[in-house]
């Protein structure tokens, strides 16, 4: 729901010329029939609360009568939002009632899911898990993480809890089927992984954008609520919106101009857009110059990245790409915006890279308008000076030998580590709120794998095909039953902003922080019955030890004096405010006034604005050298493959990926509201293509990869260039034993049957799930 007007008059209800799911309003009055069969009027209350659905962070305005839902729709007052909301949003009352959700854990017994109550289910898995664990040792035991993990802040925080229990060196996550290299070049770059420089949308006059289509995913490593909006504004204010990609996106139909790229060929041309920047002589770094090395060796690297050489491997033309790099070089401000289909390809790193090297080159980089750091008021002002550096593979994997990424090693190898013989064979997964049968490579490797685990314990809210196998599902409080603040998603925020949201409803089972605790206690030896309350006070301690520890305000003080003033607050919102008031802009628990609490947060129900991003160089360096090492080894090293790729044939079909923005992981499907109407798990083909290969509109397609088929319904269009084939991914439901009912009656394929674990980016070990070669036939 857009609860604001742009430059192209959208009205409420709709946005970039999409109809938007309406208010969801039940009860058209405040007398609407009573609650639960009573003659007495619930009382209708109002809250405000932060989306828990995307990385958009928008504001809700959540009417409630007692513990029912009768409307939401967008907060027109949040700080940040200011009322925009998609249809997503509008939903928490769906997955809040959904029969589908699970209230009670379930233990499998003799092959069938059953209902126990907590005690039963944490001693069935300390009745299954530690036995596999004193056989075979901690290493026989890994761990994944899905991508709701960032979006709770209470599975953020007490996730390091259960990893320390485990021991174990097997860490997986979904960071390796999206965002893994931008997580490795900032590292090279900047000697910080999480130093993840966002486009500053609100000021920059030129944005180039690459593999993004924020209209449909409102935004990704870029926390931008109204994203459309803010596109609209650039152009509004005069500035150029260029987008670069194979399909013809809602955004790309936006922008200002389309340019149609290869999959997997934006690699090529950021290096070619350098290339131009340097060798005709358009280079001016700006205010960042004395905090950049390596300027002088990218002309050498750079210099096979022709415009002409590149042609063929980009599909764009050479005096196309010069026209760019001038328009870049010459912008007041100009950004450069890459993400899903430049990281989830074969050279997903060096994009994320040279993204950086083409802004650093046009003086963009910590600049207002430009790349920015954002600064979240929960984190601790900036140590100047050196840090430790950036370093990769201090572990890798037993089969492979793939070096472990910022301590995870790449999903795509967690089948392989499973189903093969030998000593440190994984035996026992432990799944956090992911779906790896659906979301991770070569899936019919992946379910075959997870069905061959001695045990596998699931915290997950559904019985999906991941959890399907499990032994053992705990599942995790509604949305409105737990509090929220995004943790992750402030740090790659547009505006320094913060919101706290409290539980709207008391939840029915545990708290995350309480499964994660009890989980902990287990896997670490102390027993089912032991109490979480020793997890929540180690957790507690630590970061209350970390704020008294070092030489800030807080330095010498006593750990229990603060803890005590804390109040009664769940143990994850105790910790959360010990971050806000030791963080940047916290009171230091009264040392500053006026400064952060979380007392101040719940006053401020619509969030608190803490300005427009600043220039933080040198502050957020970690880099041995304390400077921007543009020209790091390992990334320049990683040009010799990128330039043996530009020979490659480039005839053939590719399939790539896409999003819609009614659907974001695979466990939203089950929501009606998001599936119903038009089919959308469809294979797109462009009408030549679907000439030349015998297919019609409506029809069946059967699609081959090297490891899989799947038959998908077709879609003739041309939004999708010549040559490229779109399916959508997290679909492929209606598996035996699962239990979502409308996933299932809306069952899509799963397009990771076709994805190939064996190719991954090897500077990030992320997956390649764009541009995979296929083969195209009527089914």
């Amino acid at each position: 729901m857009t609860e604001r007007t742009g430059r192209r008059g959208h009205r409420a209800g709709e946005v970039a010329g999409e109809v938007m799911w309406p208010v969801l309003d039940v009860g058209s009055t405040p007398d609407a029939a009573p609650i639960g069969g009573s003659n007495v009027m619930a009382e209708r209350t109002t809250h405000f609360r932060t989306c828990p659905l995307c990385e958009a962070t928008c504001g809700l305005e959540v009417t409630m009568e007692g513990d029912a839902v009768v409307r939401i729709r967008g907060d027109r007052d949040d700080v940040f939002s200011h009322g925009f909301i998609c249809p997503k949003g509008s939903t928490l009352r769906q997955l809040h009632e959904d029969p589908d959700r699970l209230r009670a854990p379930l233990v499998r017994r003799d092959g069938v899911h059953v209902e126990v109550t907590w005690d039963e289910a944490f001693a069935e898995v300390e009745r299954r898990l530690l036995p596999v664990l004193d056989a075979h040792g901690r290493e026989a035991s890994a761990v994944y993480l899905g991508n709701p993990n960032v979006h709770n802040h209470a599975l953020t925080i007490y996730g390091r809890a259960l990893l320390m229990a485990l021991g174990t060196p097997n860490i997986y996550s979904a960071s390796t089927v999206d965002q893994m290299p931008r997580h490795a070049s900032s590292g090279f770059l900047y000697g910080n992984g999480l130093a993840i420089p966002v486009p500053d949308l609100d000021r920059t006059d030129y944005l180039l954008m690459l593999g993004a289509n924020p209209l449909e995913s409102n935004g990704s490593l870029c926390t931008a609520p109204d994203f459309p909006g803010r596109l609209e504004a650039i152009q509004a204010r005069g500035g150029r919106l260029v987008v670069v990609d194979p399909r013809r996106t809602k955004t790309a139909e936006l922008a200002d101009e389309h340019l149609v790229i290869r999959p997997g060929g934006d690699a090529a041309w950021l290096a070619a857009l350098a290339n131009v920047i340097l060798t005709e002589g358009l280079v001016d770094l700006g205010d960042a110059a004395a905090h950049l090395d390596g300027v002088d060796a990218l002309g050498p690297a750079l210099a096979p990245f022709t415009p002409e050489a590149v042609e063929a491997a980009t599909w764009i033309d050479p005096a196309t790409t010069r026209r760019i790099a001038r328009e870049l070089a010459a912008a007041p401000t100009a950004a450069v915006y890459g993400r899903m289909g430049t990281n989830t390809v074969e050279f997903g790193t060096a994009a994320s890279w040279l993204t950086d090297v083409v802004v650093a080159l046009t003086g963009n980089l910590d600049r207002p308008g430009g790349l920015m750091w954002p600064h979240g008021v929960h984190a601790k002002p900036h140590t100047p000076g050196p840090g430790r550096g950036f370093r990769t593979g201090r572990t890798h994997t037993r089969v492979r030998g793939y070096p472990e990424v910022k301590g995870e090693f790449p999903v795509a190898a967690l089948a392989e580590e499973i189903t093969t013989p030998g000593e440190g064979q994984l035996r026992a997964l432990i799944t956090v709120a992911g779906n790896p049968a659906r979301s991770c490579p070569d899936s019919t490797r992946m379910e075959a794998a997870l069905a061959d685990l001695d045990v596998l314990v699931c915290i997950d809210p559904y019985l999906n095909e991941t959890t399907r196998h499990a032994d053992v599902i705990l599942p995790p409080p509604s949305p409105l039953a737990r509090s929220h603040y995004d943790l992750a998603f402030y740090g790659l925020s547009v505006r320094n902003v913060a919101n706290y949201s409290p539980a709207i409803v008391e939840p029915t089972g545990l708290r995350e922080e309480d499964i994660i605790a009890r989980l902990a206690l287990v896997v670490s030896g102390q027993g089912a019955g032991a109490d979480p309350q020793i997890v929540h006070a180690m957790v507690l301690d630590g970061v209350l030890g970390s704020a008294v520890g070092g030489d800030g305000p807080l330095a010498g003080r006593d750990p229990a004096e603060l803890a005590a003033q804390l109040g009664d607050r769940s143990p994850a919102d105790r910790v959360l405010e010990v971050m806000l008031r030791t963080g940047w802009a916290g009171d230091q628990f009264g040392a500053v006034d006026g400064g952060l609490n979380l007392e101040l947060l719940e006053a401020n129900p619509h969030g608190i604005d803490f300005g427009a991003l600043t220039p933080q160089l040198p502050d957020v360096l970690r880099t041995v050298t304390g400077r921007v090492e543009l020209a790091a080894e390992p990334l320049v090293a990683d040009l010799a493959r990128l330039a043996a790729s530009l020979d490659r044939p480039t005839d053939g079909p590719v399939l790539i990926g896409r999003r819609h923005v009614r659907s974001n992981n695979s466990w939203m499907h089950n929501v009606e509201v998001l599936v119903k109407g038009k089919a959308r798990c469809t294979l797109q083909v462009h009408p030549a293509d679907a000439d030349d290969w015998g297919l019609v509109d409506g029809g069946s397609a059967s699609v081959t990869s090297a490891v899989g088929t799947v038959v998908a319904p077709v879609e003739v269009t041309d939004a999708v260039a010549p040559s490229v084939v779109s399916l959508p991914h997290g679909w492929g439901h209606g598996a035996q034993g699962t239990r979502m009912a409308v996933a299932n009656a809306h069952a899509g394929v799963n397009s990771n049957v076709l994805t190939d674990g064996s190719i991954i980016d090897p500077l990030s070990g992320n997956a390649v799930l764009n541009g995979i070669p296929v083969t195209v036939v009527p089914a």
